[in-house]
């Protein structure tokens, strides 16, 4: 009898009500377990990643399965369930919207070698004004020996190039035992 795989599904096909629901079913179907998801309504589109787990025999036909509701469906088989990093640091970005900020922003962090756990963006209306904001709050994992202080002067540098409002928090402190 074979195990358990572990798979990272992408899926995106048009929103509609129920389309979790439906997939979840599929999931359950296939003997799987939901371990961990990101689900979004991006311009009128359901776009996902599911971490599921499902048994060897089966991860074929859940592909099969999630197509048949209509979406496209991207499964990659991975090789070991890494732990999420504890230490991670909270960024926040609020500017003017224009083209290149992500990049900008990306390359800064990863001239650094600092790892985007998670990242999400969205433009705003400003009060009052109605401009269209860009914001981003992304969750960072730091490389060992990477001062906080010298992140910040990088990034301080690119906040006045591109007049973008930036904070960068350290984790909270781990509470005594």
């Amino acid at each position: 009898m074979a195990g358990n795989v572990s798979l990272v599904v992408t899926l995106v096909g048009p929103d509609r009500p129920g389309v979790v629901k439906a997939v979840s079913t599929v999931v359950a179907a296939h003997g799987g377990n939901w371990v961990e998801s990101r689900m979004a309504r991006l311009a009128g589109q359901f776009a996902g990643i599911v971490h599921v787990e499902v048994p060897e025999e089966e991860a074929g036909a859940l592909r099969g399965g999630l197509e048949s509701l209509g979406l496209s469906a991207v499964v990659v088989e991975t090789l070991a369930h890494e732990p999420v990093p504890r230490v991670r640091h909270h960024l926040e970005l609020l500017g003017h919207d224009r083209p290149g900020i992500v990049r900008d922003l990306s390359q800064a962090l990863a001239a650094r070698g600092i790892n985007v756990i998670e990242l999400e963006t969205e433009c705003i209306s400003a009060p009052w004004t109605g401009e269209i904001l860009f914001k981003a709050v992304a969750e960072l994992c730091f490389p060992d020996g990477t001062s906080l202080e010298q992140v910040r002067t990088d990034l301080a540098g690119l906040s006045q190039e591109l007049h973008l409002e930036i904070d960068l928090t350290p984790p909270p402190e781990a509470p005594e035992p």
